[in-house]
């Protein structure tokens, strides 16, 4: 008969420790525990994909809607500016001076 390192036999349900070991593992509240741990692992790559895919969503969307709104709002500015330039070389008057009374 060959002693396993706890000093008990070769069966593992014969030391301390693996008795020990083996009451817990087949606990109720061990056994809740562990579907508790497994419930929540599953739950959070759940929410981890629908975020990842909300992610896209809102990035995709940003780029699609609001990246050409920015850049014509920017070439308005731009316009707005060289008219305003165009309008002050020519003599004319300034829109940003208020008028003569």
């Amino acid at each position: 008969m060959a002693l396993n390192r706890w000093g008990g036999g070769a069966d593992p349900n014969e030391g301390v420790v693996a008795r020990v070991s083996s009451s817990i593992q087949q606990s109720p509240i061990f056994q809740k525990g562990k579907d508790a741990a497994s419930a929540t692992a599953a739950c959070g790559l759940k929410l981890l994909r629908s975020t990842g895919k909300a992610a896209w969503i809102a990035g995709t969307t940003f780029l699609v809607i609001v990246v050409p709104l920015i850049i014509e709002m920017d070439r308005e500015q731009q316009m707005n500016e060289l008219e305003l330039q165009q309008a002050s070389l020519l003599g004319g008057p300034s829109s940003m001076m208020p008028p003569p009374k």
